[in-house]
């Protein structure tokens, strides 16, 4: 079987999506925390398993001998270890084939807070002895992109980048690649680095996105601290916001403008340009 664990969430859907579109429905198993949220997938010959990464017990019944899984980082930072232990010592138990795990550009070479808990995990896995890929993933176009109304608003891209450049690309390109390392063969053992194939910077970003609206929409580069004010001021609560805040500390450093072609190779096409999400995200 080829299971998706976290399938109702952004990344996991576009997964079973592409899934369903390369096997039989009945080789595809949904992993997720309500059945009721995955009864779509279930109407169209999905298996759904239920668990609950807080739950070890639960997690027993999530995979099988041989089956090769897609394991979807924890949502939660500061939570993820215990989560994400658990299911690889379910993985291990159960004797999957290949254990396929959604970390972090740079993996052990990534040196922000962010990508710790993901650090930790893939030396579980390792420890685990279970054959695995390490899916190293960039940053996800819609991380800026699903925030576009704010910009407009103020006519500004706030952040503390600096002159940092990142290699974001669509989380479609990220789970099409996921799709191709659980259903090709050659993968085990490996960690591929995924980013898009070209790094901008959040003044090519303020110019494209001023382009397309046809308003005047600037980069402000602020302070680290000031930064972390605004974010802490429009809600954002206060260790998410720092964590947001070390990311562009990251992004300025030029962590996450890493190009090697390999999320490009692996789908066998050119990853989404960021000009593409800007005008797919105007259109919502």
């Amino acid at each position: 079987m080829y299971v998706v664990t976290g399938a109702t969430g952004s990344l996991g859907r576009l997964a079973v999506e592409g899934l369903l579109a390369n096997v039989p429905a009945d080789r595809i198993a949904a992993v997720a925390r309500d059945a009721r949220k995955a009864a779509d997938l279930a109407a169209r010959g999905v298996e759904v398993r239920v668990a609950d990464y807080d739950d070890p017990a639960s997690l027993k019944g999530a995979f099988g001998a041989g089956d090769r899984v897609l394991f979807v980082s924890g949502s939660e930072p500061g939570r993820r270890v215990p989560q994400h232990r658990a299911v690889v010592a379910a993985a291990r138990e159960a004797g999957v084939a290949l254990l396929a795990y959604t970390s972090v550009l740079g993996g052990p070479a990534a040196d922000f807070e962010l990508a710790r808990e993901h650090q930790i995990t893939e030396q579980a896995i390792l420890d685990s002895g279970v054959p695995y890929v390490f899916l190293r993933n960039g940053w996800y176009h819609e991380v800026y992109t699903g925030n576009l109304g704010q910009a407009l608003e103020h006519g500004a891209v706030v952040s503390s980048t600096g002159e940092g450049r990142i290699a974001s690309a669509a989380r479609a390109d990220y789970a099409a690649a996921a799709v191709a390392v659980l259903t090709g063969e050659g993968h085990q053992n490996t960690a591929y680095e995924l980013s898009g194939d070209v790094a901008w910077s959040f003044a090519e970003y303020a110019a494209e996105l001023s382009r397309q609206t046809g308003r005047e929409i600037v980069h402000s580069n602020v302070p680290a601290e000031t930064y972390r004010e605004i974010l802490v001021g429009a809600g954002v609560p206060a260790p998410f916001a720092d964590v947001l805040v070390d990311v562009d500390a990251a992004i300025s450093r030029g962590l996450l403008a890493t190009v090697t072609g390999d999320l490009s190779r692996l789908i066998g096409r050119p990853t989404t340009p960021i000009a593409d999400a800007i005008a797919a995200a105007l259109k919502s």
